[in-house]
């Protein structure tokens, strides 16, 4: 067991100028010991810029530039692998809209210590989507009852608040995952899972975006049931695309 994980909490941004400052005076008043990666994908609203000011201030920030939107699930990719390229035990994953709140982030590391994926659950704590309008529930309970139904998932599957101990998933595990977009986050636990990496969940609270809107389309949406049905057959006629061998 490390003592002091070296930890980064990665962070990508799409119009979030309103939100980033904020969130990163909440995270910094919570004294980690952490690093902070922004992945901006050349936000219209000015974003990137407020970033590179934070960068230029504080030394345990850092920022990627992307030419343009490329998919969320690309953006965590990229994310996993900095992590790895600069020898992070602990990688947390956070969006930045404050629907996920900085306070649970100590909980995060303390699960950490036994576990090697720990989530942030919707669906552990009564109303913790009070806040949310019915569409975005529907849709998201959806989500959860088919990544259960069809990949034996009872996790928390679509969040994207997590916890990675990289000091016991090796980085081959990732280049395992071929979504792109939103559905990254069932693909990529039902590969961790399938090779029989722990996950824990504990239970968070959720409000509704106070500030912005919601960066998923019907595209996405449609997308991602597309990519859950291609799982699905995998795990009955080729379930090898999803184990992972160190000697591959």
């Amino acid at each position: 067991m490390i003592t002091n994980p070296k930890t980064l909490i990665f962070i990508p941004t799409y119009n979030e100028f309103e939100n980033v400052e904020k969130l990163f005076s909440n995270i910094k008043s919570l004294s980690l010991v952490a690093d902070i990666l922004f992945l901006d994908d050349n936000s219209p609203d000015g974003t990137g810029a407020i970033i590179d000011n934070l960068v230029s201030q504080n030394k345990n920030i850092f920022v990627i530039h992307r030419e343009g939107k490329l998919g969320i699930g690309s953006a965590h990719k990229v994310g996993i692998h900095w992590a790895y390229d600069n020898d992070y035990d602990i990688l947390i994953t956070m969006d930045c809209d404050f629907s996920h709140s900085p306070k649970y982030i100590t909980d995060f590391m303390k699960y950490s210590i036994e576990h090697d994926i720990v989530i942030g659950s919707r669906y552990l704590e009564k109303d913790s989507l009070k806040t949310w309008n019915l569409y975005r529930k529907f849709l998201t309970h959806l989500g959860h009852f088919l990544t259960a139904a069809l990949l034996h998932l009872p996790y928390d599957s679509s969040g994207a608040f997590r916890l990675y101990n990289l000091n016991k998933i090796p980085i081959g595990v990732f280049a395992l995952i071929r979504s792109d977009s939103y559905s990254f986050f069932f693909e990529s636990l039902f590969i961790l899972n399938f090779n029989k990496y722990t996950i824990f969940e504990f239970p968070i609270s959720l409000p509704s975006r106070t500030i912005g809107s919601s960066k998923m389309s019907v595209k996405d949406i449609f997308t991602s049931l597309k990519y859950l049905g291609l799982i699905y057959m995998q795990t009955i006629f080729n379930k090898s695309n999803f184990i992972y061998s160190a000697n591959i």
